[in-house]
């Protein structure tokens, strides 16, 4: 499928209005791009502007597209959104594979290497590790069964189409013809991209799925704790979650008796029951640090491990708007990446018939067709992550003839896998399978962490001795989520909005909705296991015992949804979805604690009760609102510490006044945030196991051992922590509010004590503590921004860097600074609305952010607004690379246009495909 140019070349017309700076900065950066990539010479390589710009998108004229039934329209505005106008079905797809590859093939090419385990073909052996364990997955191998036996007949034609998209737009262009990163990869590497599937688009939706697995790291960090800490004190680290203080999405309703089925009007007849079979537990104080270890190599390319990963999304019904219609937010929070993960487009066929069924916009995923968040013509959907207990590890016997189960041995299912290495020898791994699921432990060099006695088989030899581990996760089964995408851009009303969601089992989602006809509603969707009865999934299992197995899914019929709630608003913020005490499914026992979403509907609700209307504006500022939970709650008690160091005392100040908002300037945000990250070091993460703190955090500690945090009789030896930074405890989020909320006012609670430190005393109260860490955080900051606390802010502290995934995080220095952005000071902070998150156990850096911003006013869609991390473009020097960055980082939207004259109105790049 040849794409031949036919007409104008080269990028854009410099001379339409707003082009001209924008071309200006793209030449300055082609600049420093070419001075990045000197190191080219070393390899008899020479680098021109020419080579450059080789890989610049053509987004005007017209290009011939082979396979087209007629001409396809792509409209980009001024920041290189891209809406597309076809004719059916298979055009409008093609289209957009062909438009996506053009701005983001390099990131589309390495996310499939992901989710295939096949990134050492790429980035040589420096990947062979992490390409073992995705492969031991076998995300790649169940995304292939989907494909094959499980997808409708029409998704797998979207797919095609897609792909045929995609493959026309690469064929006959070498590397440096795609992106510049392959002309920086040439150095060192043959590597040449191959053809496109469907199954690569497929598969992302594993590493998504993966991204939002819910409580895995909770579960190993429970078995973690077991080395230091007693299970009452384990407890109070994980306190139940706040129902009182914090409302659950679903405030009413339960599974009706007579029909069997969720009903918002029925009566709750009572919850699981939560007994553990006696004895089951016994001997499975593990220390899964190895696996930890392993866990933590996957954020360099999807996040931090699923934690603190979040999202708000919340939707105002007419009656109480300014407008008369519904008004719907989402703002999804992830890593932050660049290029950003959403990819803004619109896709519409210019008549709705049965082969064109699609005229919808919104956030796409690079490499996937369709549109995840966004809207149709008739309603507007977000997302939300449920935060569903969906993975299970199980501890397992094994030897050398297989694994027990129910008292006999039963044989491994065996797959072996060959990795291919860039510029080294093949590695071949053997992945081996449990009826739980694959041994994740067979790719850990220090398995002799994670169990106790059992013997290992020889047929993996990367592996020590100890019991294996294996993963049991709904995302390793053929499900139908390819389907909802689909299903959901169609949607017409709440009845098929439900029938999509029915399709969507991973990652399990909060969806809410809106309609042109004035409804609102919320549904619950996802594969979510039901486990044998008694066991609650929060600690590794024993794989040898039918008690603990999944016996079912929770019934799609039984899962909770609402649709026009008398208070006139939802608000989804991965707070509880519903009371476990009133719900018979226990849907996970690790929800976020609901600080952002408890703060979301305290801003409604004032609203309403004032009898105020809100408005559009209302729900952006709503987006970017900095307050504190935590500081509401401590600063009270920190401004009574009687602080006697005068430089402490400055500091203490700061806190007069001080309204709780972390702005990017507030002195007083600053210092408060050094304060809570110090109260947490020292009340938790100093008493936590190395596996947990921060690596290089070291000191002076007992003996690990089983019945207690502390042995002053023991003695002392020097632990140094072994986590990476953006998965480190205490993180700081809202269940370490609860933590502290629980005990803020018992002043000798054991957790306020601590031993004495250097010349200073032990600490014997939470006064004590708190007036340590006002002290601490005084220093901390002044070796971080100065003696004076007049030049202080947040926003110093609190920086954005956006890091290019792979050769930007990777690569030479000179490279990093040409791929790379940043900083940006911003404003926000954990468990903020606006959820610009930082580990408070290793710093301030932002490493999470809301990865898009959207407020859609439903059935107006052209005064709809939205906004993206970065940019359209993947392309490091190209105008639209980080164009929307500043304006994301001040709170600000975009108007988005939907409508076909609106879209004409903002369009500056017109390009036409032709059959």
């Amino acid at each position: 499928m040849p794409a031949n140019t036919t007409a104008s070349s080269g990028p854009s017309d410099p001379k339409k209005p707003g082009r001209r700076k924008k071309g200006r900065r793209a030449r300055l950066l082609v600049l420093v791009l070419v001075l990045a990539l000197v190191a080219g010479v070393g390899y008899g390589a020479y680098w021109s502007v020419s080579t450059v710009r080789a890989s610049y998108p053509q987004t005007t004229g017209s290009i011939t597209l082979d396979g087209l039934g007629s001409e396809v329209e792509v409209k980009r505005d001024a920041y290189g959104i891209p809406q597309i106008y076809a004719d059916t079905d298979d055009d409008l797809f093609r289209a957009q594979g062909f438009v996506q590859a053009q701005d983001r093939f390099w990131e589309m090419d390495v996310r499939r290497h992901m989710t295939s385990g096949r990134l050492s073909e790429m980035f040589g052996s420096g990947q062979v590790e992490t390409d073992a364990f995705l492969r031991t997955l076998g995300w790649r191998q169940v995304a292939q069964k989907e494909y094959d036996e499980v997808l409708s007949e029409e998704t797998k034609k979207n797919l095609q189409s897609y792909a045929a998209g995609v493959n026309a737009y690469l064929k006959g262009k070498e590397g440096r013809d795609i992106s510049v990163e392959y002309a920086a990869l040439g150095l060192t590497n043959d590597y040449r991209p191959g053809e496109w599937t469907p199954v690569d688009s497929v598969a992302w939706l594993k590493a998504m799925a993966w991204d939002l697995r819910g409580n895995m790291q909770d579960e190993i960090d429970r078995s973690l704790l077991t080395s230091r800490l007693d299970k009452s004190q384990i407890e109070d680290l994980y306190p139940g979650y706040p129902y009182e203080e914090h409302k659950p999405i679903v405030e009413r309703g339960a599974v009706s008796p007579v029909t069997g089925k969720f009903d918002p009007e029925a009566t709750p007849q009572g919850g699981p029951e939560s007994a553990t079979p006696q004895g089951a537990a016994d001997g499975l104080n593990t220390q899964l640090a190895a696996l930890s270890d392993t866990l933590d190599e996957i954020p360099a390319l999807l996040g931090p491990n699923g934690n603190g990963i979040g999202s708000n999304s919340w939707v105002v019904s007419g009656e109480h708007t300014t407008t008369g219609k519904a008004l719907l937010a989402n703002d999804p929070h992830l890593a932050p990446m660049l290029p950003s993960l959403w990819y803004q487009m619109g896709l519409h066929c210019r008549k709705l018939s049965e082969s064109c069924q699609y005229d919808t916009a919104g956030y796409t995923f690079s490499g996937m067709p369709g549109v995840i968040i966004g809207h149709n013509q008739d309603i507007a959907w977000g997302l939300t992550n449920l935060g569903a207990d969906v993975t299970d590890l199980f501890l397992e016997k094994v030897s050398d003839d297989g694994y027990l189960y129910d008292g006999r041995t039963r044989p491994f299912t065996v797959r072996e896998e060959t990795i291919k290495v860039a510029g080294g020898r093949d590695r071949k791994i053997t992945v081996r399978q449990t009826n739980n699921g694959p041994l994740v432990s067979d790719r850990s060099k220090e398995l002799d962490k994670v169990g106790q006695k059992a013997t290992v088989s020889n047929a993996a030899p990367d592996r020590a001795d100890g019991y294996a581990v294996a993963l049991k996760w709904t995302a390793l089964q053929p499900g139908r989520s390819m389907d909802a995408v689909f299903a959901l851009n169609r949607a017409k009303d709440f009845t098929t909005f439900r029938a999509a969601a029915e399709f969507f089992e991973v990652p399990s989602q909060n969806l809410i909705y809106a309609d042109t006809e004035g409804n609102i509603g919320y549904q619950a969707p996802g594969k979510i296991p039901v486990r044998a009865k008694g066991y609650d999934g929060t600690v590794p299992a024993p794989g040898w015992d039918p008690r603990y197995r999944w016996t079912d899914y929770v019934p799609f019929d039984e899962l909770p949804y609402e649709y026009n709630p008398e208070r006139g608003y939802i608000v989804t913020a991965n707070q509880a979805v519903i009371d476990e005490s009133t719900y018979p499914y226990p849907l996970t026992k690790d929800w976020g604690y609901g600080a952002r979403s408890q703060r979301i509907n305290d801003l409604i609700a004032k609203k309403i009760k004032g009898g105020e209307k809100i408005s559009t504006d209302d729900m952006q500022k709503t987006q970017m609102d900095n307050f504190s939970e935590i500081a509401a709650l401590l600063v009270p008690e920190l401004r009574k510490i009687n602080v006697s160091d005068p430089s402490v005392r400055e500091a203490q100040k700061l806190l007069d006044g001080w309204d709780y908002t972390q702005e990017p300037d507030s002195a007083a945000a600053a210092y408060f945030n050094g304060v809570w990250r110090n109260i947490l070091k020292l009340a938790f993460g100093n008493k936590l196991p190395k596996e947990m703190r921060v690596e290089g955090d070291c000191l002076n500690v007992p003996p690990a051992r089983n019945s207690g945090p502390l042995d002053e009789q023991r003695t002392l030896v020097r632990e140094c922590g072994q986590r990476d930074g953006d998965s480190a405890q205490p993180d700081g989020g809202d269940r370490w509010f609860q933590v502290v909320r629980e005990i803020v006012d018992d002043q000798d609670n054991e957790w306020w004590k601590a031993p004495a430190r250097g010349r200073d005393g032990a600490l014997e109260s939470r006064d004590d503590l708190f007036a340590r860490a006002m002290a601490d955080a005084r220093w901390e900051l002044t070796a971080k921004l100065g003696k004076n606390i007049d030049t202080w802010s947040w926003g110093r502290l609190h920086r954005l860097m956006l890091t290019n995934q792979t050769l930007g995080a990777e690569g030479p220095d000179l490279l990093k600074r040409a791929l790379n952005r940043g900083p940006w000071n911003l404003g926000g902070g954990e468990a903020a609305v606006n959820a610009t998150g930082w580990n408070a156990a290793s710093g301030y850096e932002v490493v999470w952010v809301p990865s898009m911003r959207m407020v859609v006013n439903v059935g107006d869609w052209d005064k709809s607004r939205w906004i993206n991390l970065t940019g359209a473009s993947g392309h490091a020097f190209s105008a639209h690379y980080t164009d929307q960055t500043d304006k994301w980082a001040e709170g600000e939207l975009l108007d988005w246009s939907f409508a076909p004259n609106a879209v004409s109105e903002s369009t500056v790049d017109t390009l036409t495909l032709k059959p």
